[in-house]
């Protein structure tokens, strides 16, 4: 997969992933893998007052899905939890600004992630 496909925004979040790691005593914690292409996303969540206070991922896969990890917890902090639980793989392609229409599949292991951890 030829890194011109990705758009800049995309890049950035792969190149420059935010909020990695893992979060000392989280209070919401889910690991997934998506059993399409093997990507896997461990995400902790620390929830204070019915708001997501922090988030962090760790993500082992392809461009696509460091991207898509990193742009949902951008999307997760500060968010009501009411609101962070509707969050779906499309919400977080939109604020990559797109994914190749091959990649989708791997914005979903995010949501997964985040499903999982309210579960």
């Amino acid at each position: 997969m030829p890194f011109e496909d990705y758009n800049p925004t995309v890049m950035d979040h792969f190149l420059n992933p935010r909020n990695t790691g893992e979060l000392p005593e989280p209070t919401h914690t889910a690991f997934v893998r998506n059993p399409v292409c093997g990507d896997q996303v461990k995400l902790t969540l620390k929830v204070k007052d019915g708001v997501i206070a922090d988030a962090r991922v760790k993500t082992f896969g392809c461009a696509a899905a460091i991207a898509s990890s990193s742009a949902l917890t951008e999307l997760l902090i500060g968010a009501k939890v009411e609101d962070a639980r509707k969050i779906k793989n499309t919400d977080v392609v939109a604020h990559l600004k797109g994914l190749p229409e091959y990649k989708i599949v791997c914005s979903v292991v995010a949501e997964d992630a985040l499903k999982a951890a309210f579960a």
